[in-house]
């Protein structure tokens, strides 16, 4: 009898240990919004590249104190002045059970020179070699000194699966922006998860990829449900009941709420995304007039944005590089006197001013749409009436590309973590064959400025090329060629037991492939 019952002890203690080691590990995550496409080259904006930090892997990733970390790329090497030769991992798979080769690094690189938002980036780069099936060639036109910045931003898709046609006979391939196409609504990744549900706007689930090759990974989390919410207090209302495990962004206002709830954790870091408005000068005559351009610099107030919307929880800008960036020059304050600004307007023929539309998300940047109504009321010191319209990013983005307002708002970060890369998007002269200005909604152009970030670009001396970049920046902020408001900070909330802490960046793109959760 006391054997029978310590072997049925010993099994049930074995099942016990079985059904817990089975057991599903999901979060429910939220996010402000959800990704607008499934197409990793459709839009360059932080919510495609969270997701293809999700779905695929890049060459290179960055880390938290921003150095690089192989991730598909195991190795790489300066062949010469303008080739880099990467490594691959061997035995690493895509979703569809396909091997990654340095035929689908070429295929991808060859699909990224071809996007509208991703080409620009791009532009130095002339070729992918491919060596063999594990080792590929980076080439690039002339000496450049950010090939590894530029590698964070591969992402291998599975040429297989993307190649060929659909049942209707169109390319699977096609790059439609703000359009259906089978890469938006399909993908095959190298990532930790793949997308097993979406509907857009509502939910979308990602479930762990058995084969995935981060065996070394501390990740166990099986499944990720990802709820978009747009409105911060129901977001933050749904963390500190329980309804979901991790939240982004966490508003300022709340900040204090969810440090201070027992069961949840606040984890914040300074962020170096700019804040700022555009003003089409091909739609507003006034806006060619510098004079104009800086009356309505002079008349926002950066700081009380950032003290009384922001709640203090971001830097006051006057130039889009922040520091530690080599652009960033210390002597461009901000800007603010109404007096001056009405000087400005009067000065260049406008003292009784004028009407313009302007537009902004209401759910892509901290409080986005407040600050908008803050500008506006700003600029009626001036007697500039704004016509305000805010919208939800996914509207919001494709009209945007087609300029549909006088002012539009517009963040960024810098996913190189190099200053040239703001002006690269959003002030050089528009381009739509090298992709440069592809977010210049304001039509600014200055051909010194651009020759700067040429120049900057094909400099290796890092003195040097701050000194470039720091020139370029000056010659921005003398010419007011946009409005910079601050740099937005990051905070996200999360559960106590989801170690969020260990996978958040400055990047805003929290690796969840890693989180580890008690």
């Amino acid at each position: 009898m006391k054997h029978f019952a310590s072997t049925l002890a010993v099994a049930t203690l074995t099942a016990t240990l079985s059904t817990a080691a089975m057991a599903e590990v999901t979060i429910k995550v939220a996010y402000d919004a959800d990704p607008v496409s499934l197409d990793p080259h459709e839009q360059l904006s932080g919510g495609t590249l969270q997701l293809s930090h999700m779905v695929f892997d890049p060459l290179v990733r960055w880390t938290k104190d921003l150095q690089f970390a192989p991730r598909l790329a195991e190795s790489w090497e300066q062949i010469d002045e303008t080739t880099m030769r990467f490594k691959l991992r061997d035995g690493v798979t895509f979703h569809s059970g396909n091997a990654l080769t340095s035929a689908d690094v070429d295929w991808t690189f060859d699909r990224l020179k071809a996007s509208p938002d991703f080409k620009g980036i791009f532009a130095p780069f002339t070729d992918v070699e491919v060596v063999d099936e594990l080792t590929f060639d980076l080439k690039t036109s002339e000496p450049y000194p950010l090939i590894l910045h530029t590698a964070t931003y591969i992402f291998p898709m599975d040429s297989q699966f993307y190649s060929g046609t659909t049942e209707d006979g169109k390319e699977k391939a096609e790059l439609v922006k703000h359009g259906d196409s089978f890469a938006s609504r399909n993908l095959s990744g190298t990532g930790p998860f793949t997308v097993t549900e979406r509907e857009q706007g509502v939910k979308v689930v990602f479930d762990r990829f058995d084969s995935y090759w981060d065996t070394a990974s501390e990740g166990n989390v099986d499944k990720i449900i990802l709820t978009p919410i747009k409105e911060d207090p129901t977001r933050v209302a749904a963390l500190l009941a329980g309804d979901v495990d991790f939240i982004a962004p966490v508003p300022p206002t709340d900040l204090k709420r969810v440090e201070e709830h027992d069961g949840t954790t606040l984890i914040t870091e300074p962020g170096t995304r700019i804040i700022t408005f555009q003003l089409n000068q091909n739609r507003v005559e006034a806006f060619k007039d510098a004079r104009v351009r800086k009356a309505i610099d002079y008349a926002v107030n950066n700081a009380g944005i950032v003290d009384r919307i922001m709640r203090g929880f971001g830097t006051v800008g006057a130039q889009a590089s922040p520091a530690g960036y080599l652009g960033y020059d210390e002597s461009l304050t901000p800007r603010f006197d109404v007096e001056k600004a009405k000087a400005l307007m009067a000065e260049a023929g406008y003292a009784d001013g004028f009407s313009v539309t302007m537009m902004a998300p209401n759910n892509r940047y901290v409080n986005d749409d407040k600050i908008a109504q803050a500008v506006a009321s700003m600029l009626a010191k001036i007697n500039i009436k704004v016509d305000l319209q805010t919208m939800p990013k996914a509207q919001y983005w494709p009209t945007f590309d087609e300029r549909a307002a006088d002012m539009m708002m517009i963040g960024w970060h810098a996913d190189t973590e190099d200053s040239a890369n703001f002006h690269q998007f959003l002030t050089h002269c528009p381009d739509e064959t090298t992709g440069n200005g592809q977010y210049n909604s304001g039509n600014y152009c200055n051909s010194e400025a651009d020759a700067l970030m040429a120049e900057a670009n094909a400099t290796t001396d890092q003195t040097k090329r701050g000194e470039l970049l720091r020139k370029l920046e000056g010659i921005l902020y003398a010419d007011a060629a946009f409005i910079p408001l601050h740099w937005q900070n990051l905070a996200w909330g999360a559960r106590d037991g989801v170690h969020a802490e260990k996978i958040v960046n400055a990047l805003n793109f929290p690796y969840f492939g890693d989180l580890k959760v008690d």
